[in-house]
């Protein structure tokens, strides 16, 4: 009986994961999951109840860093706004610190001057620093 409890509640802890993404419901589940096998081996309450204990500590502190390190490694894809910052674009409009436009991946944006003092004529080549709202606010080199 003990071991069908102990199954029980694993089964419902991994279940339970798929809310959290933390892995910590997971190693919990794991771990009663293998007090489930102690119970239906030994079926004496203190030693499922220590396989647990020692399962979840293991589990938590060796296994679960590893897995999120491993879940959260790789590249970071750059999307919308984000893809945008650091690319270059062609001035279309005068652009100072009150507006202007460029052209940026194929589309007209309104832009503004990151630096206020600067004044970038038409045809020139830009660094988008930063984009605010609907504005893309650029650099000129030199």
């Amino acid at each position: 009986m003990a071991a069908l409890v102990w199954l029980v509640a694993g089964v419902l802890l991994l279940a339970a994961e798929v809310l959290s993404g933390d892995f910590v419901l997971l190693m919990i589940g794991v771990a009663a999951l293998a007090a489930a096998g102690s119970a239906a081996v030994i079926d004496v309450l203190w030693v499922d109840v220590a396989v647990f204990a020692v399962s979840s500590v293991v589990l938590l502190a060796a296994v679960r860093p590893a897995l999120r390190r491993r879940m959260l490694a790789g590249d970071h894809v750059k999307t919308n706004v984000e893809a945008l910052v650091g690319g270059k674009a062609v001035v279309l409009s005068t652009v100072d610190a009150h507006g202007g436009q460029v052209k940026l991946g194929g589309e007209i944006w309104s832009a503004r001057a990151y630096d206020e003092t600067q004044v970038i004529e038409v045809g020139r080549a830009v660094t988008v620093m930063d984009i605010a709202g609907a504005t893309a606010v650029v650099w000129a080199e030199g």
